[in-house]
C-alpha cells in the first residue's frame, strides 16, 4: 500500500457547480443512453461510471481535467438513473452486477470504442470491475474505489461484524416492500442521509445535492436500485440475458489488467484497509492507496487523486 503524503490532497472540498452539459444519447445494447462526453474524439478513452445513490455529476472535476490531458471523456448514467431508459417496457428492470457490466460493453460498441480505462466507485466500480475481469480485451487499465467489486453471491448472507451491518441499514431496508415503498416515497431524503453518512468530512452543500438527486427521477430508478440489492444477496432472480455471465462472476474472476485501487480513510461505508485482502484478485501489476479524509464519494471529494489513478493507468 501507499498512502498520499500531501495531504491537501485528500482534503475534502465543496466541488464544482458547474453541470455535465450537454448530454447525448445513443442506443446501446438494451438502453437508450444518457451521457457526458468531453475531450478529443481521438483520445485515449475513458469511462467514467458513478454509483448509488450519485450520478455523473461525481465526475465534475474529473471530467474537465481529464479531457483538457488529451483524453476522451465518456460519462453515463447507468440504467435507472438521470436520461437513460430501457428501449422496450418487457425488459426486466435489473440492477444486477452482470447487467452493468454488460451495459459498458454496449455502450463502447455503440460510440465504436475498442479500449478504454474503465473508472468508477460504488456500482460504477463493480461495472469497471465485471468490465475489466470479462473483456480484458477491451480494458486498457481499471481504476476502482474500494478495490475488487465482484459480488460473492454465494456467500452474501452469511453475516458481517455488527459494526459494518449496522453502515448497510439501507441494503436490509431494500429488502422489504416497506423499503421499496419508503424508496418510492423518500429517494432524496435516504440519499441525502447515505451522502452524509458515508462521507462526513465533506462539506457538500444543498445545490450539489440537489444537481445529482434529479437523476433519481427515472421512472426506473427504484425497480432498479430494490432489484439490484435483493439480487446481490441471491434474494432476487436475474435477468437471464446476463446468466451465462453472472456465472462466470460466481468464480470471481481476477482483474488481469493494470490497476489503481483506491480508499477514502473517512469512507462511512467501506472502511479503508491495505489492500492486501483482496491481493490475489488482482493478478496485473496493482497498485493501493488510501487518500485521507476522504470519504465514498472519492472522486468529487478529492479529483486530482482520482486524476492521478487515471493517468497511472493509462502511462501503463
Amino acid at each position: 500500500m501507499s498512502e498520499l503524503s500531501d495531504q491537501s490532497a485528500g482534503s475534502a472540498r465543496a466541488s464544482s457547480s458547474q453541470r455535465l452539459e450537454p448530454l447525448r444519447h445513443v442506443e446501446a445494447g438494451v438502453l437508450d443512453v444518457g451521457y457526458y462526453e468531453a475531450g478529443p474524439s481521438d483520445g485515449p478513452a475513458v469511462v467514467l461510471l458513478h454509483g448509488y445513490p450519485y450520478d455523473i455529476h461525481s465526475y465534475v472535476d474529473v471530467a474537465p481535467i481529464l479531457a483538457a490531458r488529451g483524453c476522451r471523456v465518456i460519462v453515463p448514467y447507468l440504467r435507472g438513473y438521470g436520461p437513460t431508459r430501457f428501449l422496450d417496457p418487457a425488459t426486466p428492470r435489473s440492477g444486477e452486477q452482470a447487467a452493468i457490466g454488460a451495459d459498458l460493453i454496449a455502450l463502447m460498441d455503440a460510440l465504436s470504442i475498442p479500449r478504454a480505462a474503465f473508472a468508477g466507485y460504488d456500482w460504477g466500480g463493480r461495472a469497471a470491475c465485471v468490465g475489466a475481469a470479462l473483456w480484458p480485451e477491451r480494458c486498457i487499465g481499471l481504476v476502482s474505489v474500494n478495490g475488487y467489486l465482484i459480488q460473492d453471491i454465494a456467500i452474501a448472507l452469511r453475516p458481517a461484524p455488527a459494526e459494518r451491518e449496522l453502515a448497510y441499514w439501507y441494503q436490509w431496508y431494500f429488502q422489504t416492500e416497506r423499503g421499496r415503498a419508503g424508496l418510492a416515497a423518500n429517494r432524496r431524503d435516504i440519499a441525502e442521509i447515505l451522502w452524509r453518512q458515508w462521507s462526513p468530512n465533506w462539506s457538500f452543500d444543498a445545490a450539489t445535492f440537489a444537481r445529482s438527486a434529479a437523476a433519481y427521477d427515472n421512472p426506473d430508478h427504484v425497480d432498479v436500485v430494490i432489484h439490484s440489492y435483493r439480487h446481490r444477496y441471491g434474494l432476487a432472480q436475474g435477468d437471464p440475458r446476463y446468466s451465462d455471465n453472472q456465472r462466470r462472476l460466481a468464480a470471481l474472476p481476477p482483474i488481469t489488467v493494470p490497476a489503481v485501487t483506491l480508499d477514502g480513510d473517512g469512507d462511512g461505508v467501506v472502511h479503508a484497509n491495505d489492500g492486501t485482502a483482496q491481493a490475489k484478485r488482482f493478478t496485473g501489476r496493482r497498485v493501493h492507496r488510501v487518500i485521507p479524509r476522504v470519504g465514498h464519494n472519492l472522486l468529487q471529494e478529492a479529483p486530482e487523486a482520482f486524476v492521478a489513478a487515471v493517468v497511472e493507468v493509462l502511462e501503463g
